[in-house]
């Protein structure tokens, strides 16, 4: 099962970003791309698995009935979201795509988004930040990105970062402040997880580049570790 982020457009909401590089959140549908890729991958290779590709899609945008700081938001598995940063939108849309993909009872289900822009502080543009539930999977597509150049590093995941995300007023919060935001955000996401073998590719940072060379990233696009991994699966 893969799970792709498709944030078409990524303005911040009312927790607006900064001006210079917000044309670049046009990106903010990579994590989407790199499913939709992958799919036609596992198609060419004729692979004999069935492989289930999710796309959550939206836009992120202020307006009149745009999502406010302090608002509490239900979530599709019952859980209730305190939403302190409306910038921290793709989280949303994932958990709940997570808490659709059960019905499939998928074996493996792996999400790729460009989430953080803590993780490009952790990693740069040169590794693709791998969190999981399970330390086998993370290995394999750890494993798989160096097979093909597209570099992986296996980031913890620890309960002490999902007690970041307490809130007051709900079950949890939609952000836990700047220390280790690429972990609270996977903590977030691994919260709708239970009973899934699960793994999360944050690749904020090696989807595509920023300045006067933006792009996507296609010759190391993020979703070939999770194409080979899959047909490693396969064999």
């Amino acid at each position: 099962m893969l799970v792709g982020k498709g944030i078409t457009f990524d303005t911040g909401g009312i927790s607006l970003k900064d001006p210079p590089t917000m044309d670049e959140m046009k990106f903010d549908m990579s994590g989407a791309a790199c499913v939709i890729g992958t799919m036609k991958a596992v198609a060419e290779l004729n692979l004999p698995l069935n492989v289930v590709g999710i796309v959550a899609a939206c836009e992120n945008m202020p307006d009149g009935r745009a999502i406010k700081p302090g608002d509490i938001v239900t979530s599709a598995a019952g859980l209730t979201v305190e939403i302190l940063n409306t910038d921290a939108e793709g989280r949303l849309i994932l958990c709940d795509a997570l808490h659709y993909a059960r019905r499939f009872k998928p074996d493996v289900v792996v999400d790729m988004a460009t989430l953080t822009g803590a993780i490009v502080v952790a990693l740069g543009a040169h590794h693709t930040g791998v969190f999981a539930n399970d330390d086998a999977l993370a290995r394999e597509l750890v494993d798989c990105g160096a097979a093909v150049d597209d570099r992986a590093w296996h980031m913890p995941l620890t309960e002490e970062y999902g007690e970041q995300l307490k809130s007051n007023f709900a079950d949890m919060a939609n952000v836990a402040g700047r220390d280790g935001g690429s972990i609270t955000a996977a903590a977030f996401l691994a919260k709708f997880t239970k009973d899934l073998t699960w793994a999360h590719l944050d690749i904020a940072g090696t989807a595509y580049q920023g300045g006067a060379g933006k792009a996507a990233r296609a010759a190391r696009a993020p979703c070939c570790s999770s194409s080979c991994c899959v047909a490693r699966r396969a064999r």
